[in-house]
């Protein structure tokens, strides 16, 4: 692999530290008390109305005086205009449709911070000057960072016809961020970008910090590995379905061997059950191996069995349990009282159960309460959907993960400061009336947690707010409320994040590089915050490649790892925070790093179990003798229990297939909402 020197890959410390010049003419910036700002006390409140008052056009819907006037300002004050022999790629703003430079100075004799930008598209240019000329000798670096942008819209709206191009929101957003973040440069002493990061180009993969490093080791896999592993696949007509989460050694030798056995897929969990009745309908496997945790190997044998496929046989990555904080939430006595409270609490009730949990759960779950199971991208249009048809009179009780159900009453409680016409944007038969109904009839389990998601805090929060304000930022729906009002923020705010599963961040990726793409700029250089396991890098790189390679594009793509400077500790770390069931430390592919509570890895420990070896384990003994007993032990979980009479496989499918009903419909089943009314009605 390739790991050249160069302006993207500078000189780093174990988490990726880097350190810019910052600043034009020798920034100055005093610890002393605020200045009164020149603007004066309601200079804040009013930014958008003297933003749009220095156009000087009365009317709005005038788009070609509008646009003209852009470009005259993009033409007048020089002194906010910032010469060509400035405009280097550390100041540029990252994903405009065309290129923008921005930055700025504290100067001594006032102490306010002072901008200038320039671009060589004339609109551009032109909302480039209007944003410097209105804050420049306007307010002091704290008073600046201390603005919302959220005034932007309000400009946006002033500016509607000009602005009816995603782009253009999305650049005069981008060019506000990078004025935030050269602010804060100048405020911080020039230390920027604390977190590692890895580049992606067509032909390249730059890792900047040991971290970065770590994930990139096995993007290239040992050939020889890969050939090992398609021979044995082949041998015992194997499929494989694995998790975006494995680990980069594991997932680049699957990726490597697709090209040869297309029984290979990777994935979030709601489709790895599906691709698994795909390899044994249409690809003639007659075994699968299951790289997850023990729930997903649990859907995989369920799906197979609903589907017909008995005889197929599915297979685990260790002999003991390979666990999840947040599946075994919702296993344990609390959940089952919790469960217990909505069965009695209301006439109509339905539990939103996450996927990510067990068959047990489900069944005892359906045994109790009429239940749906979701995933992180569709969970909201769920509840909305569930609501809906039953007029409002549902109650809805989420879990088991408290991070996303704390974040779905955030966007409840958001909505319902919008307007009716921005509800419905959402969903068509919902208002901020019944939103708030919804609201009021909304719970969720508090003591549920993913042990990765967690690590997504408010000093990561507060980092990329600081450092990372221009980049794209991806959260999961399972992070904190930190780092989930930082994404949600981002995507309501010209298109610059979005929060969702997996397979959503993914999607939003590729999207973002296929508009770069389309820019066919000499240069750009996109950049996204990964607020999910790191595991996924591997995934998001092989598509990133294929995207840029197919467009022979030259723009460079740089991923960045939210992990905390205390993430990355030596092995022999004394005094190492404990990690559940006995993970003290998890050691990383390279360098002694591990992973630690406090600071967080970005990466899953239990995923980590199933490695290669042990893949290449369970495929030798069934190459050997695939009667052997010790095959057994590898097998998913058999529950002995029973509800009614009915196995815990049977009853806890039930959720599984009123979500597949919804998935393919965009509604209740009848079967369900006849339930929730039968039972509200006991």
């Amino acid at each position: 692999m390739s790991q050249r020197l160069g302006p993207l890959s500078r000189s780093s410390g174990s988490c990726g530290r880097r350190k810019r010049r910052t600043g034009f003419v020798s920034a100055v910036y005093k610890a002393e008390a605020p200045v009164e700002e020149a603007g004066g006390t309601g200079f804040v409140e009013n930014l958008h109305v003297e933003l749009i008052a220095d156009l000087g056009v009365k009317d709005d819907s005038d788009t070609g005086a509008l646009l003209k006037r852009l470009i005259e300002l993009g033409s007048s004050s020089p002194e906010f205009v910032l010469p060509q022999h400035e405009l280097t790629e550390e100041k540029r703003v990252p994903g405009c449709a065309s290129r923008v430079w921005i930055d700025c100075e504290v100067r001594e004799e006032d102490s306010l911070v002072h901008f200038r930008g320039y671009s060589d598209s004339a609109i551009s240019k032109g909302m480039c000057n209007l944003l410097c000329r209105n804050f420049s000798g306007k307010l002091t670096p704290e008073s600046f960072l201390s603005i919302d942008e959220s005034f932007l819209k309000e400009v946006t709206r002033g500016l509607g016809p000009v602005l009816s191009s995603s782009h253009r929101r999305h650049g005069l957003f981008s060019i506000f961020d990078s004025m935030r973040k050269r602010v804060h440069q100048l405020v911080s002493g020039g230390i920027d970008e604390p977190f590692p990061s890895l580049v992606i180009t067509k032909e390249d993969l730059i890792p900047q910090g040991k971290y970065a490093e770590s994930q990139a080791t096995y993007l290239k896999p040992d050939q020889s590995k890969v050939d090992d592993l398609v021979r044995s696949l082949k041998e015992t007509k194997c499929g494989v379905v694995a998790h975006f989460y494995m680990d980069p050694e594991v997932q680049g030798v699957l990726a490597a061997a697709q090209k040869d056995w297309p029984h290979i897929h990777i994935s979030d969990s709601l489709v790895m059950a599906d691709r698994a009745v795909d390899m044994a309908a249409e690809g003639g496997c007659e075994n699968i191996c299951v790289l997850g945790v023990d729930f997903m190997s649990e859907n995989v044998r369920a799906t197979l069995d609903h589907q017909g496929y008995n005889d197929v046989n599915v297979y685990r990555m260790d002999v003991d349990l390979i666990g999840c904080t947040l599946a075994e939430a919702a296993e344990s006595e609390r959940y089952e009282r919790y469960l217990e409270e909505a069965a009695r609490a209301t006439e109509n009730a339905l539990h939103v159960v996450y996927i990510n949990t067990s068959l047990k759960t489900k069944a005892v779950a359906q045994s109790k309460v009429p239940t749906i199971t979701c995933t992180s991208s569709n969970v909201v249009q769920t509840i909305l959907q569930s609501s809906s048809q039953l007029d409002g009179d549902l109650s809805v009780f989420y879990g088991p993960d408290a991070y996303m159900g704390a974040n779905i009453k955030e966007m409840l409680e958001q909505l319902c400061g919008t307007s009716d016409e921005e509800v419905r944007k959402i969903h068509k038969d919902h208002d901020i009336s019944s939103i708030k109904n919804l609201l009021s009839r909304f719970r969720y389990y508090q003591d549920g947690i993913c042990l990765v998601h967690d690590m997504f805090g408010s000093e990561v929060a507060q980092t990329i707010r600081e450092s990372y304000a221009d980049a794209f930022c991806t959260a999961h729906f399972e992070v904190p409320g930190e780092m989930f009002k930082l994404a949600l923020h981002a995507s309501h705010n010209g298109d610059r994040g979005v929060i969702g599963s997996t397979k959503n961040i993914l999607d939003f990726i590729l999207g973002k590089v296929a508009e770069a793409n389309e820019h066919n700029l000499e240069s750009e250089r996109l950049q996204f915050i990964l607020g999910t396991e790191s595991g996924m890098i591997t995934s998001v790189v092989n598509a990133v490649q294929e995207s840029l390679r197919e467009a022979g594009s030259n723009v460079e793509v740089e991923i960045v790892f939210p992990v905390n400077s205390s993430a990355i500790t030596s092995a022999s770390q004394a005094n190492a925070p404990a990690m559940p069931f006995g993970l003290d430390i998890v050691p990383g592919p390279a360098g002694g790093e591990g992973c630690s509570m406090e600071g967080g890895c970005a990466s899953c420990p239990y995923m980590k179990i199933n490695s290669l070896d042990a893949l290449m384990f369970v495929l030798s003994k069934l190459e050997e003798d695939d009667s052997d007993p010790i095959l057994q032990d590898y097998a998913p979980r058999n529950y002995e229990e029973s509800i009614d009479g009915k196995s815990f496989a049977q009853v806890g499918t039930v959720p599984i297939l009123h979500m597949r009903h919804f998935t393919q419909h965009k509604c209740m089943s009848d079967d369900l909402v006849a339930d929730i009314k039968a039972r509200g009605l006991q």
